[in-house]
């Protein structure tokens, strides 16, 4: 059975693109490109791995981060991918819990690796 991934991702050239690779690698991928239905997409498609954006319509990556580490039971590995790669960002991401943190642009090749790597 593939791996699942979950991309929370509001820019659609984005999503497109790590639809593309990951797919490309043989696994099953999701898209909620709205913040506030991000819980429901999870619940709903069970992902390995969620690959979220911080800044979303409707709720805030964090917000979603926190919420799923609230959450009872297994949760999925996080990767946060965002165009906020200040300093600041990257250590609320980790008190928060996240498994990986990437900023955009991204190269396609450490993007796959990576994914690779924490679906391993």
């Amino acid at each position: 059975m593939a791996k699942r991934v979950l991309i929370v991702e509001d820019e659609p050239n984005i999503v497109e693109s790590l639809r593309f690779l990951l797919e490309r690698e043989g696994l099953d991928v999701a898209v909620q490109s709205d913040g506030a239905l991000a819980i429901d997409s999870v619940i709903a498609t069970r992902p390995d791995l969620i690959i979220l954006d911080l800044m979303l319509p409707n709720r805030s990556g964090f917000d979603i981060l926190t919420e799923l580490h609230q959450r009872p039971g297994a949760r999925p590995r996080v990767m946060l991918l965002t165009a906020k790669g200040q300093a600041r960002d990257r250590d609320t991401a980790e008190d928060i819990g996240v498994d990986s943190f990437m900023t955009k642009p991204f190269s396609n090749k450490e993007i796959v690796a990576t994914v690779l790597r924490l679906l391993a």
